[in-house]
């Protein structure tokens, strides 16, 4: 079982910075997908950007892209979302998710991940 604690949202006037952490209590954490997902009130979950559970491939979905950077740091069992140039658009609860998931075109799909954690409120005033 893996169980994901999330940190890092809070309130920030547009233009500005946040970094996520989210923090994975699995001894084979290198083993695992990891994403991180949105969903702002009235609105659909949204893909924001995953890496791959081999070769630490990374992808940002196209409206975060250039703004927003996923990484891990395996010594501590934890994946960041680092998130520049906020925009009141980005306004939603985050929340990372892990999964086996083998193919990189899958990343994207949030019914593929099996452990999400318990999500973090970002919102960016204009």
């Amino acid at each position: 079982q893996v169980q994901l604690v999330e940190s890092g949202g809070g309130l920030v006037q547009a233009g500005g910075s946040l970094r996520l952490s989210c923090a994975a209590s699995g001894r084979t954490f290198s083993n695992y997908a990891m994403g991180w997902f949105r969903q702002a009130p009235g609105k659909e979950r949204e893909f924001v950007a995953g890496v791959s559970l081999a070769g630490g491939r990374t992808y940002h979905a196209v409206p975060v892209k250039g703004r927003f950077t996923i990484s891990k740091d395996n010594a501590k069992n934890t994946v960041y979302l680092q998130m520049n140039s906020l925009k009141p658009e980005d306004t939603a609860v985050y929340r990372c998710a892990a999964g086996i998931i083998l193919s990189d075109s899958l990343l994207q799909k949030p019914t593929r991940y099996d452990y999400w954690g318990q999500g973090t409120q970002v919102t960016v005033s204009s």
